[in-house]
């Protein structure tokens, strides 16, 4: 074995020398689990090594089962946990074993490390997990898709939601793992940590590090991933100075509604297995209880002086555990009673939530993440080119001009289908469809109605097609029928590409600063939306008059090859 999968932290604010590292951790803790200290020397690099074991003479379910079967047993209980912490190149990093990973102080970690690898060296397409959270709504979701989907697929892309944590497979990189296993996939988890398969060998073991280091340091973030980045806390001292002073104002008033609990981002795992919570804040006494208790932690913070409270919340712990007795070998997280509480304060217009103890900006990445959805909607190369619009021509005539003018097309403007909620209303799928299945929507617009109505139809096409088998078969049949049985669908047939054709009146060529305003906003989060149906949304323009654009080689419908346009 070569390699050996591990979960690396890198740690913030800890000096690179062996007796720094070991005065990070967390001595009492360690003298209280008898620890092991070791000082290996044949990594080459300082290092530490800490190794111990969390054992109860009897399992926390011997008690009750002995109760409710009246047969006495017991069995002990043995965990272990191995911490081993080295510096290279002057980054501390730390790599625990089994329960390891609980003797590494949470403060310390560099909550963005594993998500800064994986938003650089992760497939978008190959994305097997992640877990968001949102703003102001006080919820985390976690999306699993073993064989890995794309980025649009699983719903995170958003200017209000924060990606945590991502999972898949990555591309070519110089790791150990990568060395011998040519042809495989290789696959990570990126978050606050960052679990991948590590060299086992001192040498490689530190190659790995100094790789992963240079990856984060150098490398910039795939194009479809560095939306994860427009988000990041509040970094002006003045204004987290300021939301400071107003959450410990609040702090101090009697209970209203406006905070909330969210569990903390790095412990949605141990917050499903743990069974007892322990509450610590501002006393040398804990509050043992079933789940984490709000109002007490509202409580003490209450009594804390002005200025305070809010610093007594962060030094304030909330132990999980798995058993009530909650010893060494029953926890499961020590975490900040602070990173459990969520609430909003607003400057004038601005507003901000607090989130896993840090302070975000609602909207702060709205433009940006808008102009980058509408942009990458715009290909350099368009898989289709529409002749020019003729002046004073219909938009139903222009529709069949096109389709007429390229074998395979079907133009199936006006041709609609049943609405299933009101069947004496039509929907129109699409104006134009192409003989792989495109849906194209074509629209003539000197202003963002149009464009509006353009939009939503393509989510109504989108969603009854996916939705509704009336639809479907009805679309299909029109189809059959209108092209003379030239034209087939599968009877399951669901759109998997849609393109949208626009002539802005008086706007000359159509590129994502001419779209209007309110229309860029109303085609980003159509795209969004579509997307994650799996349904890819392309922007193209028509010329009003002149020569036709050059169009691209399409398929013939019976032979598949090459036809001109």
């Amino acid at each position: 074995m070569n390699t050996a999968v591990r979960t690396v932290y890198r740690l913030s604010g800890v000096s690179p020398a062996t007796e720094a590292m070991l005065g990070a951790l967390d001595i009492e803790l360690l003298d209280e689990l008898g620890a092991e200290l070791h000082v290996p020397e044949v990594l080459g690099v300082p290092a530490v090594y800490v190794t111990c074991a969390m054992e109860r003479t009897e399992a926390p379910w011997c008690a009750p089962m002995s109760r409710t079967t009246g047969i006495t047993v017991s069995e002990s209980v043995r965990r272990t946990a191995a911490l081993l912490l080295l510096a290279v190149d002057e980054t501390v990093y730390a790599i625990g074993c089994d329960q390891g990973y609980r003797l590494i102080p949470d403060h310390l970690k560099d909550k963005r490390f594993g998500l800064s690898f994986a938003i650089r060296q992760m497939d978008p397409n190959m994305i097997r997990g992640a877990v968001s959270r949102s703003l102001g709504q006080a919820r985390t979701d976690i999306s699993l898709v073993p064989r890995g989907a794309s980025v649009p697929l699983l719903g995170i892309r958003d200017h209000s939601r924060i990606v945590r944590s991502l999972g898949g497979y990555l591309d070519d990189l110089p790791l150990t793992r990568s060395r011998y296993t040519r042809g495989k996939a290789v696959s990570a988890q990126g978050g606050c940590g960052l679990r991948i398969a590590l060299g086992v060998e001192p040498a490689a073991l530190v190659s790995d590090l100094r790789a992963i280091a240079r990856i984060c340091r150098e490398d910039i973030p795939h194009q479809e991933l560095e939306f994860v980045d427009h988000i990041v806390p509040v970094s002006d001292t003045r204004t987290v100075d300021t939301l400071d002073q107003a959450l410990d104002d609040r702090l101090g008033r009697p209970a209203d509604g406006l905070i909330s609990v969210s569990v903390p981002s790095e412990h949605h795992e141990a917050y499903a297995e743990a069974t007892t919570y322990l509450t610590r804040i501002n006393s040398t006494g804990a509050l043992r209880s079933d789940e984490f208790d709000l109002g007490y932690v509202l409580t003490r913070a209450r009594l804390a002086p002005r200025g305070r409270r809010l610093r007594a919340l962060r030094e304030g712990t909330v132990t999980l555990a798995r058993d009530r007795r909650a010893g060494a070998a029953d926890t499961l997280a020590v975490t900040s009673a602070l990173t459990w509480l969520e609430t909003g304060v607003s400057l004038g217009s601005r507003r901000f939530f607090l989130m896993d103890g840090e302070w975000y900006e609602a909207g702060a990445a709205y433009t940006e993440e808008c102009r980058v959805t509408v942009s990458a909607l715009f290909s350099p190369s368009p898989s289709v080119a529409l002749p020019a619009w003729v002046p004073g021509e219909s938009e139903h005539d222009y529709n069949n001009r096109v389709a007429d003018d390229r074998p395979g097309w079907l133009c199936l403007d006006t041709k609609n289908v049943a609405n299933p909620l009101r069947p004496r209303d039509q929907v129109e799928i699409c104006d134009l469809l192409t003989p792989d299945g495109t849906l194209i929507l074509v629209k003539r617009a000197g202003g963002s109605g149009p464009l509006s109505h353009l939009f939503s139809q393509a989510r109504v096409a989108v969603e009854l097609l996916q939705e509704s088998a009336r639809v479907r078969a009805d679309f299909t049949a029109k189809v059959a029928r209108l092209s003379g049985g030239a034209h087939l669908l599968p009877e399951d047939y669901t759109p998997k590409r849609i393109v949208l054709a626009m002539l802005l009146k008086n706007r000359g060529s159509l590129t994502p600063d001419s779209v209007f305003g309110f229309s860029q906003i109303t085609v980003a989060q159509t795209a969004k939306a579509l997307a994650a149906r799996g349904v890819t949304v392309e922007v193209i323009g028509i010329p009003e008059r002149g020569t036709d654009a050059v169009a691209l080689p399409l398929p013939d419908v019976a032979t598949g090859a090459a036809v001109p346009g």
